[in-house]
């Protein structure tokens, strides 16, 4: 949510940050903005929409100079427009900032600053910060760093910001408390982020600032990095990038998301890498075996998490409880944070997110370690917050996911939490050698049925063509594919703009069966297990009203093909690991109608990727 590029180096800066820039437009933004400095004027160009529509705006000014930065915005305080969107400069035109986070307290920070004399053209915290920044600066007569330091102690929020001086030319000020920053590290040049996509060519070495850290970045010059609380010095932690430049280009898809979507069998493999033998009957993963008893003897498991992250830990509250019956409960981590929830040390969560970075799900986090609870992790990213914030965790190892509509991330969550599910099983006994074994074996056997499943691309496409301009629909599935059914609807909505809403095939009755007419498509996930004969039975509710139903089925089932007007066929595989097939054909009927309506499928509107405030 919100994207941050700034340069200062040797290089020409105007470049490297509208390339950064379009890097981070997965995140989700409204509008953006650029400052360069050629050691002489600064130089800002910022306008409502598109990075595209930057680059024309950029025309207007002289584009020459060593030091960058660039931002895309996601409105909260004021409309999107040229006015609101960032770098925001101060009263005296000296100081340009641009920021990700929202200032809590900016309206009496603004009321005190008007009464000193300030004046505000925009309707943003934003401009607030970099005004009660340049106050401290003059007030006391402080250095960039130090005046910055000083105001973020006033503020109450989230923020990742690049600040720059005309007055400190060589320097830019960078900080972050909730929102995630990242420092390109090359030869006598320094990148800085929202996350490494924007300089991954230029150097493969990053520091990740940590919550309430700041850094004085200053060309030719060692990182300086203190505690903005205290101003102690940090010592600066240099990771080496896990990522290469090929897996952040669309590598000849029309978008990412229908890239992402068929990188599932690759993907769905590396997570499972070095972790799952399953001709050797062993599933090792480091974060379980250093913490199996705090598991073993836990009273639940709390499952934290947000949005697509969400449902996988629905699948996973089946899993688990199916195969190491330990009680688990799934929550939205933005509810938990605030209904002062019951948790003992006797609690482990289990907190999911792609990004690492989802503000609510670390809140939530916070308070369950406050409460004395174990955390693990489940996320993508190397060395994001949650990583950094959990106890243990597991890698998803998916890969930078860079359509806003999650695909690759949720089954590769699920990857990951159904092995946590049968290692706990294994070491509880509650599942049988032969038992255990089966699934292993099927679990290893699903890349390859992904593989087929994505074979149905051609008649997912045709079943588009049919619904696309439908106004609303209905996903329906039971036991482990009722998440599947809310992730399905969730995909739709997303990125078609149509409702869509999810339900257990057996709550149909107790009110969505009044929607149900002949206009209405009920998309069904119904793989023949479990409680089949009962989904059978909610189709031909359906059916005796008139509905469309397209139904995602395991391959030679002519029951149900028999009573639905579209079906998808997927491989048969274990029922506890269906969804990881069923989703499949959800994601690409959702792509294929988002196309045909023309809608933005990589950046749908009003939505980001990584919401790092609340």
């Amino acid at each position: 949510m919100c994207g941050i590029v700034g340069y200062i180096g040797y290089r020409e800066a105007f470049p490297i940050v509208i390339k950064g820039l379009k890097r981070l437009e997965y995140r989700g933004y409204d509008s953006a903005g650029i400052m360069l400095y050629d050691g002489k004027d600064m130089k800002l160009a910022k306008t409502k929409g598109k990075v595209s529509d930057l680059e024309e705006k950029a025309k207007e000014i002289d584009q020459s100079g060593t030091i960058g930065m660039g931002h895309t915005r996601w409105a909260t305080h004021g409309v999107p427009n040229d006015v609101n969107s960032h770098p925001h400069v101060s009263n005296s035109g000296e100081i340009s900032i641009i920021h990700n986070g929202i200032i809590e307290n900016y309206a009496p920070l603004k009321k005190e600053l008007e009464k000193r004399g300030y004046t505000f053209k925009s309707d943003t915290d934003t401009e607030v910060l970099v005004n009660l920044i340049e106050d401290v600066q003059k007030k006391d007569n402080l250095k960039l760093g130090k005046a910055v330091q000083v105001a973020l102690n006033q503020v109450v929020g989230a923020y990742a910001i690049c600040v720059f001086d005309k007055k400190k030319p060589n320097e830019i000020v960078v900080a972050r408390l909730g929102s995630p920053l990242a420092i390109g590290v090359g030869e006598n040049e320094y990148f800085i982020a929202s996350d490494a996509s924007p300089f991954i060519e230029y150097t493969s070495n990053a520091i990740y600032l940590e919550d309430e850290e700041m850094a004085i970045v200053r060309q030719n010059k060692p990182l300086k990095i203190r505690k903005i609380k205290d101003d102690s010095l940090v010592d600066p932690y240099v990771q080496e990038l896990q990522m290469n430049l090929e897996q952040i280009e669309k590598g000849g898809y029309d978008h990412f998301m229908l890239k992402e979507i068929y990188e599932q069998p690759t993907v769905i493999k590396d997570t499972y890498r070095g972790r799952l033998l399953a001709n050797k009957g062993i599933i090792q993963m480091a974060g379980i075996e250093d913490n199996i008893e705090k598991f073993l003897n836990a009273d639940r498991i709390l499952i934290i998490a947000c949005g697509t992250s969400w449902h996988a830990g629905l699948v996973a509250e089946y899993t688990i409880e199916e195969f190491a019956r330990i009680p688990v409960e799934v929550e939205y981590a933005s509810e938990f944070r605030y209904r002062n929830p019951i948790i003992t040390s006797k609690d482990v969560v289990i907190a999911i997110s792609q990004s690492g970075e989802t503000a609510d799900t670390l809140a939530a986090i916070k308070l369950a370690k406050e409460k004395g609870a174990f955390v693990f992790g489940v996320c993508n990213v190397v060395g994001s917050s949650i990583s950094r914030e959990t106890h243990a965790g597991a890698y998803t190892h998916a890969g930078p996911e860079i359509g806003v509509a999650s695909t690759k991330a949720f089954t590769t969550q699920i990857t990951v939490l159904t092995m946590i599910a049968l290692r706990l099983a294994k070491a509880k006994g509650t599942l049988s050698n032969s038992d255990f074994h089966r699934y292993l074996q099927e679990l290893e056997a699903i890349p390859e049925k992904v593989e087929e499943t994505l074979l149905t691309n051609d008649v997912a496409l045709e079943i588009a063509k049919v619904f696309k301009d439908v106004p609303n629909a209905l996903y329906l599935g039971r036991g482990f594919n009722f998440p599947v059914a809310l992730e399905g609807a969730l995909k739709l909505k997303e990125i078609s703009y149509i409702h869509a809403e999810g339900y257990p095939a057996a709550e149909m009755k107790h009110g969505p069966i009044a929607l149900i007419d002949e206009h209405m498509p009920v998309f069904v996930v119904a793989p023949k297990h479990g409680h089949y004969d009962k989904v059978v039975s909610n189709i031909q509710e359906i059916k005796s009203r008139s509905g469309k139903i397209i139904a995602i089925i395991t391959k030679g089932d002519t029951e149900v093909k028999s009573l639905a007007d579209y079906s998808i066929e997927i491989p048969d595989t274990a029922e506890a690991l269906t969804p990881l097939l069923t989703t499949i054909p959800l994601q690409l009927l959702s792509y294929h109608i988002a196309v045909l309506r023309g809608c933005n499928v990589d950046q749908p509107r009003n939505l980001a990727k990584s919401v790092t405030v609340e």
